[in-house]
């Protein structure tokens, strides 16, 4: 029997607008000839503003700085520090030079810093000096010593920054570089083992921020404020290169999540457009005073990292004005989106998917056993090829090939279905369906629908070892209120009839917070660990 190919889980992106061919250094040039005097970056924090040729000016000097102290194309320059601006000079500065940038996330602690600088052999280290109580100086002269490779370490706000300033040379800085050239390593940690370092070039990242900002419709207009970490593909690709593409405005609201400085900065500078992962959007909606922030200024946003519930999204679209919000889908691998809601999507589609695949972009469901791809409306491992997938893992051929198979597909570890309408629809990870007594329990189906729930503010279902069952599920619920929380005989009522019986939660945990993720995902294998031991 043969089915026609439309029946089957595949869709190409088609789109009416080209790849851009060129590196982030040219795209930002572009920008500058054409916007000189409209501003390119703000930090509201310390009140220091950037146009456009201002910031051309402070890369081009950067980037000659790490010439005159001798960094070269294809040298790698980490960057351990907080969302400030010259973070966002350090990412622009080293694509001009063919630097290759690595992300180091300021959670880290010392043997995790040690495992990058070594990993990626880091020559030049830009940290902060300190963020939230750690001294980012001691923890660098701590592992310095094993780390061979790394010859200077600059501290912003200090005057090693002020040196590295000072280094620059009159020479001009035309490299030649390709736009296939690498630029970037971002380390995943994924769940278990070592992070691997997801090596992105300018093609990779340059085109993914263009097209994500093609779809919210950014223009020269826009003021995008990002409370969302540069060191993440959501703050530098979505955010910092979608702007620059288009000659938008980047908006620094903190050095960290905060979300009345977010709203202020949203006021203050007229924001149109806003990012952040539902539990961002949720502290703001939250926030006491919420109602006096005066944001009609927006127009758009970004939610992404986890699916959004209804009750908020139908709130962020009414009381923050965020009529065109726009959900994206896809991991740090495919530099980062492969699929997004478009501007004029209902509200079923923003939040029961997670978009349609962008453009230039392919997207295949799979049976993770055979690999071969599955009709239309079943479940399978989501694949993603085209111009957005990774160059590998920085030195690891192995763990590369255990994800891009010979066809140049992306194999993404999560479950997803393909809709008749080609709408996206994430079920789960693979690794985090629960099989009870045989059934295949996918726990985002009941997180959604526990969302609904009076008393519950935020869920999470995952599956704990059980002797009769195999696996057991476990609720770990944050209350609206923790005076007054939810029993597990309230729940079990609500889902009946509602859920089959076997999808029911047979056990409750009541919690202030979820364990978190550097990108905003809860990491559910620390929930497993920690509960489950009933």
């Amino acid at each position: 029997m043969t089915t026609s190919w439309e029946s089957l889980s595949y869709v190409h992106g088609t789109g009416t607008t080209a790849l851009l061919g060129d590196t982030i250094g040219s795209s930002l040039d572009r920008a500058i000839a054409a916007f000189p005097a409209r501003e390119a970056l703000v930090d509201v924090a310390s009140g220091r503003r950037w146009t456009y040729a201002r910031f051309g000016t402070a890369v081009d000097e950067l980037a000659r700085g790490f010439s005159g102290i001798g960094v070269r194309k294809g040298d790698r320059v980490g960057i351990w520090a907080v969302n400030c601006p010259e973070w966002v000079l350090v990412q622009y500065a080293t694509a001009r030079l063919g630097a290759i940038m690595v992300n180091i996330n300021p959670a880290y602690r010392a043997h995790e810093v040690e495992f990058v600088l070594k990993q990626a052999g880091i020559a030049v280290l830009i940290a902060s000096t300190e963020h939230k109580g750690s001294d980012y100086r001691a923890l660098v002269e701590e592992v310095r010593g094993d780390c061979p490779a790394l010859r200077a370490v600059h501290y912003i706000g200090d005057p090693s920054w002020d040196a590295l300033l000072a280094a620059a040379g009159p020479e001009s800085l035309d490299t030649a570089l390709s736009c296939d050239d690498p630029i970037n390593i971002q380390y995943t940690s994924g769940t278990t083992g070592f992070p691997k370092g997801a090596t992105l070039s300018h093609h990779n990242i340059l085109n993914n921020g263009y097209f994500v900002g093609e779809l919210v419709g950014y223009s020269e207009q826009d003021r995008i404020c990002l409370p969302v970490p540069f060191y993440h593909c959501f703050g530098m690709v979505m955010g910092n290169l979608a702007a620059t593409s288009h000659g938008a405005c980047i908006v620094i609201p903190a050095p960290s999540f905060d979300p009345a400085a977010t709203l202020r900065a949203v006021e203050q500078e007229r924001c149109t457009s806003l990012y952040g992962v539902p539990t961002m959007f949720i502290a703001e909606l939250n926030l006491p005073g919420f109602a006096d922030y005066d944001l009609s200024s927006l127009r758009t946003g970004i939610m992404a990292g986890s699916s959004c519930p209804a009750e908020v999204m139908k709130r962020v679209v009414a009381e923050m004005h965020m009529a065109e919000v726009s959900i994206c889908y896809g991991m740090t691998e495919t530099s980062p989106v492969s699929t997004q809601t478009r501007r004029d999507d209902d509200l079923e589609r923003r939040t029961g998917t997670v978009g349609r695949a962008l453009p230039h972009i392919e997207v295949k469901v799979v049976d993770p056993a055979t690999g071969v791809t599955v009709p239309r409306g079943e479940a399978g491992e989501l694949c993603t090829r085209g111009y957005s997938v990774m160059l590998g893992y920085w030195e690891e051929p192995q763990q590369t090939a255990g994800v891009i198979d010979a066809g140049r597909w992306m194999h993404t570890g999560d479950l997803a279905v393909l809709r008749e309408d080609g709408y996206v629809q994430i079920v789960g990870r693979i690794k985090d369906v629960i099989i009870r007594g045989g059934e295949n329990v996918y726990p985002r189906e009941i997180e959604e629908f526990l969302y609904g729930h009076p008393k519950i503010l935020d869920v999470q279902v995952v599956g704990v070892p059980d002797e009769r069952y195999g696996e057991e599920i476990l609720a770990c619920v944050i209350p609206r209120d923790q005076a007054d929380p939810p029993t597990l005989e309230e729940i079990a009522a609500y889902c009946r009839g509602q859920l089959a019986h076997y999808k029911i939660p047979r056990a409750l945990q009541l919690l202030e917070d979820f364990p978190m993720t550097v990108s905003g995902k809860v990491r559910k294998v620390e929930l497993r660990e920690r509960f489950g031991h009933h």
